[in-house]
């Protein structure tokens, strides 16, 4: 009896461990999202994690260090699939996002979304620039959902940046998709690559912009600076 009921306590055991795996491997590997008709899946290409893995650790040997420490030993993985999740925006389609949700709407007013958090990498050094978005919109027949406007950020983000083009990236975006009729789009973001290293100025940020149609006027231009400007809520 004692021995039978050790052996399946085992066997219950090793299930529970191995059911635990599974979830732990499925949500490092998988993350699913579904909305609409369009389905966003954040997942490792194991092969991908290897090679960047073999290059990480050789980096490791190549500072100085001993990539085989008990604080090393994961490391070369551990960044290897932070380096994909950070550039996971490579695997997604901005205009589908915005075509997922797309509705006919009889509104002709500016359409903001603003304080949208950026987080990219600069593609010169590789570091960090992280900061906020400010995105308008004037329909022209069609809206969409307000979600989408910083999953199109995030899209573009999520790739070896310079701020210029992720500005004018979203801006096309958003015009070429939607035609409305006109699109601004505000950066602002602190540059690691200014902060850690070079001339390390901490306090410096960086602001860039773009327009389209309606918002290459004066009044219009003015009105959404004043907008995102103000603190309304």
């Amino acid at each position: 009896m004692n021995k039978a009921r050790k052996i399946t306590e085992q066997l219950t055991f090793n299930t529970l461990k191995d059911n635990k795996m599974a979830s732990e491997i499925n949500r490092d590997m998988v993350i699913e999202n579904k909305m609409d008709d369009y389905e966003k899946i954040d997942q490792y290409n194991p092969k991908k994690i290897q090679e960047l893995a073999g290059h990480y650790e050789q980096v490791l040997h190549l500072v100085g260090e001993d990539p085989s420490r008990e604080g090393l030993e994961k490391t070369p993985e551990r960044v290897a699939k932070a380096m994909q999740f950070l550039t996971h925006g490579y695997d997604l389609d901005p205009a589908k996002i915005l075509k997922s949700a797309m509705f006919q709407e009889d509104y002709k007013q500016m359409v903001i979304v603003k304080d949208i958090e950026i987080y990219s990498m600069c593609e010169h050094h590789m570091l960090p620039f992280v900061g906020k978005a400010h995105v308008a919109y004037i329909p022209n027949k069609y809206i969409v959902g307000l979600s989408k406007i910083p999953r199109v950020v995030d899209a573009y983000a999520r790739r070896l940046q310079v701020q210029e083009r992720l500005t004018t990236q979203i801006k096309e975006c958003i015009q070429q998709t939607l035609n409305p009729m006109g699109v601004a789009v505000v950066i602002e973001a602190h540059h690691y690559c200014m902060m850690m290293r070079g001339i390390q100025k901490q306090n410096s940020v960086t602001t860039t912009s773009d327009f389209t149609g309606a918002f290459l006027t004066e009044k219009t231009r003015a009105e959404f600076i004043h907008l995102i400007g103000s603190n309304l809520h």
